[in-house]
């Protein structure tokens, strides 16, 4: 039988974008972070403390595209962009479904995950600016994994806090990042003042990705400058760099004649929902295209379908500017589910104000149902999917078997954000029967 065309489409390294996409530009509304003790807009220079210049530039940018530096395009090839964009041919048959579903293939990069992208590329401005270590907080894994592997392509040193649950949970995760050179704590931890403050308050607690934010900020503050923070999600110049995703995916769809329906991706602080669907949202707010935008969540951290939309800080010890999102507090510590990159109590502001301007559709799952989905992907597709891809799978099966009831031929295009090898222990839960359900509580 010969290949379909669009089996799996890709693109050969000159089609690695040139420029990342900032959408700050095309929404009408958004409001700028707030400095806490003036609640004025903050200024560039108070963000130095964390960040290098040329990052505060790119985070505070209302410029449409930025310049991707050759270097970082040259070492993107490493992390085996472009990626694919593949049809799941075996699950669409599994579900009988008339609806045609494609992903992006994010889980082949050597690092595992969507997050090489902003990683190389702050690991990259920070080296031009001098800097000499990174310090950052990681949920599940993937991010402390990338930061740690690309800085070693620049020379630079990296500090990892580890969400204590998922430290917990996933202890090869805390190899690989060794692997590559870099200090990884459990947080909260003792390395900081913040840190022992909340051991000494609660010493079982699990952690949160908030505390391990304000952990390493802490440790970049008091670096006299020789330290700076870098984020895995959340902020804008985050958004951006994954735009890569997108606009490769958009390149892919135009050459298969794709017209997506539904565009779905997980979303825990953001970063691989705006990567995969900004640049379509773009078209969108332009009005040139009809496609709805997905954001799926778990139902232990629930920002954008049970959280308020005001001004919050980012971390749980207030040391972040207070940004305009959807959040269910910043004290708030979820429950310890295996998609330890989603366990955030904020939404990006970028991300948060496409969903007010009703650009984007939220929804939550259990993790028992993630879980799944995810089996059924392994199953027929043969790929083990990290546990917050999981989410993306369960709304796409849910949205094509909305279109096997109505007989509807919908396409639906989700990113598979990250493989799930390292997962096996949430996986082993679920097909033992004791993976706990992770609804949150009222």
């Amino acid at each position: 039988m010969a290949i379909p065309k669009d089996a799996v489409i890709r693109l050969d390294p000159e089609g690695i974008p040139k420029r990342w996409y900032n959408i700050a530009a095309d929404l009408a509304n958004l409001e700028p972070m707030l400095n806490p003790q003036t609640k004025e807009p903050v200024k560039p220079e108070e963000l130095e403390a964390i960040f290098c210049k040329e990052i505060i530039r790119q985070e505070l940018s209302k410029e449409r595209y930025i310049d991707i530096p050759e270097e970082v395009r040259d070492n993107y090839v490493s992390l085996n962009r472009p990626s694919p964009l593949q049809r799941a041919y075996r699950l669409e048959k599994y579900l009988k479904t008339p609806a045609k579903i494609y992903f992006k293939r994010e889980d082949m990069s050597p690092l595992g995950s969507h997050k090489g992208n902003t990683a190389l590329a702050q690991a990259y401005f920070n080296a031009k600016a001098g800097i000499q270590t990174l310090t950052t907080e990681t949920g599940a894994g993937q991010w402390g994994t990338a930061l740690a592997m690309v800085s070693n392509l620049f020379d630079i040193k990296s500090t990892v806090f580890m969400v204590r649950g998922s430290y917990d949970q996933k202890p090869f995760r805390k190899t690989i990042m060794h692997l590559y050179g870099s200090e990884v704590y459990a947080s909260p931890s003792a390395q900081t003042e913040y840190g022992r403050k909340i051991l000494k308050e609660h010493p079982e607690t699990s952690g949160s990705l908030g505390i391990a934010i304000s952990e390493a900020c802490e440790l970049a503050a008091m670096s006299g400058g020789t330290t700076k923070y870098a984020l895995g999600s959340v902020m804008n110049h985050v958004m951006l760099h994954q735009t890569v995703i997108g606009l490769e995916a958009m390149e892919q769809m135009k050459m298969a004649e794709i017209e997506p329906d539904y565009m779905v991706a997980c979303v825990g602080g953001g970063s691989n929902f705006a990567g995969f669907t900004f640049p379509m949202i773009g078209e969108k707010i332009k009005g040139k295209t009809d496609c709805e935008f997905i954001a799926v969540e778990p139902e232990a951290a629930p920002s954008m379908t049970k959280g308020e939309f005001k001004y919050d800080f980012g971390d749980t010890a207030g040391m972040t500017p207070l940004i305009l999102m959807y959040t269910l507090g910043s004290q708030f510590i979820p429950s310890p589910i295996h998609a330890g990159g989603l366990r955030y109590h904020g939404m990006s502001p970028l991300v948060s104000e496409a969903c007010k301007e009703g650009y984007v559709k939220p929804v939550s799952y259990d993790q028992t149902s993630t879980f799944e989905a995810g089996t059924l992907m392994a199953r027929t597709e043969g790929i083990v999917p990290a546990p917050e891809s999981c989410h993306a799978i369960r709304a796409a099966i849910d949205l094509a078997l909305e279109a096997k009831k109505t007989g509807e031929e919908k396409t639906i295009v989700f990113c598979l954000s990250g493989h799930g090898m390292l997962d096996l222990g949430g996986y082993e839960n679920y097909l033992n029967g004791t993976l706990q359900s992770s609804a949150l509580k009222e």
